[in-house]
């Protein structure tokens, strides 16, 4: 059972920090993996739009930080 900082989490997270997503597939989680990878990818596909990529960036933030505080039940 990983608990929030361990070696586990922090792998991940460091994971999700070079591509979205891949810290939840890492935990088992591909669900969770394919949602975080999708909108944030899909918003910086869009950079030229101002919120898309603000929304794509708060996304990719929000999937590294997801991923180091992750708990298995």
């Amino acid at each position: 059972m990983s608990q929030q900082g361990s070696a586990g989490n922090v792998i991940a997270a460091i994971a999700s920090f070079f591509f979205p997503g891949l810290g939840q597939l890492v935990q088992g989680r591909i669900i969770a993996a394919l949602l975080f990878c999708i909108i944030t990818l899909v918003g910086y596909a869009m950079w030229w739009l101002i919120f898309p990529a603000i929304i794509g960036a708060i996304a990719h933030l929000w999937c590294i930080i997801d991923a180091a505080k992750y708990r298995a039940n």
